[in-house]
Order: C-alpha cells, then structure tokens, then sequence
C-alpha cells in the first residue's frame, strides 16, 4: 500500500476515534453562528516554534491585531491577523466556511508570504470548544495538524496548534495565540 493512501486511512481512523459519530452527534445543531462570539477586533499576543517536529524549543513571539467580520450572515467568516515581534512581520488570513449537511466548519488559511491557501482544516465546537483538523506535509513528510480554539469569553478566547508525526499518538504544540478584545469593537 502506498504511504500517502495508509497515511489517510490513519487520518481517517483517527478522525473517527477522536470525533465518533459527528454527523449522529450534530445532527439536528445548527453550528452556522459558532463563530458569533469572535467578530470584532482583539489583541492578539502569538507565539510560534520556530522549527517544529525537530525537538527544537525554540519560540519566537508577536503582537499585533487581528479583525474578524461576518459573510453569508455568519455562514462564513473572514479572519485578518498582522503582528510583529523579532522574527519579523507576519499577515494571516482564514476564510472559515459552514457546511450546513456536516454542521462542521473548514477553516481556510493562508498567509502573505505564500499568497496561497493551506490544507483546509475540518471540525466542529462542542460544549464551547472548538477542534479542527487535517493532513499535511511538513519537510516532505506526512503529518497530522490539529487545531483547538477554547477558554472562549466575550473578551478572550485561546487558539493553539499542534502537528503529530506519530499518526496522532502524541502531539507537539507550535503555535498558541490569545486574543484580548478592543474595547468597542464588538
């Protein structure tokens, strides 16, 4: 078998195990307004590893603003983040789309020093947490990215990734964010 096809049927046992019975689970939940809490401006303070899955402990950190509005009445939003810390300038943008028959999210990034959209990264909330995830390359090898948004408030929320190169049996952090709202901008 082909190391990438054995790689998603990995990914897709995973997925069942860590998320058994989403479609059952969510069945009669319209998640299209999950994202309500996030429109505005905040804060955001971000810290990045910088050499991810190499055993590096090395982190680099940002501030700056990240801005969230709504499209498609809320089906769907549009996330911008630029911050600045010693490493440089970084600008990010997701495009989260609702898929209504899913009740799940796709959470579509990208940022300005590629200029192209990553593996979209696929979840749901479920009491006040968020998790999202995918399949991606790192260093010409198949991992796994997981992606957790919690500690939501009305003026704070946590996002954090990880990758795992183990089929998801441990994960490695490599970016936690916490983002402080601008008084007003809600």
């Amino acid at each position: 078998m082909h190391p990438t096809l054995r790689f998603s049927l990995l990914l897709f046992g995973i997925l069942a195990f860590v998320r058994p019975g989403i479609s059952q689970q969510n069945a009669g939940r319209d998640g299209s307004h999950d994202f309500d809490f996030e429109m505005g401006t905040w804060e955001t303070h971000l810290s990045r590893r910088v050499h991810p899955l190499t055993g590096s402990n090395t982190w680099v950190e940002y501030k700056g603003t990240t801005v969230v509005r709504k499209v498609w009445d809320g089906r769907a939003n549009l996330v911008e983040l630029v911050a600045d810390g010693p490493a440089g300038h970084f600008e990010g943008l997701n495009l989260r789309l609702y898929t209504p028959d899913s009740h799940q999210w796709s959470l579509n990034f990208a940022n300005s020093a590629s200029g192209t959209l990553s593996t979209p990264t696929i979840g749901e909330f479920k009491n006040g947490r968020g998790e999202f995830y995918d399949q991606e390359t790192l260093n010409g090898r198949a991992i796994l990215m997981r992606f957790v948004i919690s500690d939501i408030t009305a003026n704070s929320c946590h996002f954090e990734q990880a990758f795992s190169g183990d089929g998801g049996k441990t994960w490695e952090v490599n970016w936690i964010a916490t983002d402080t709202r601008v008084k007003g901008s809600e």
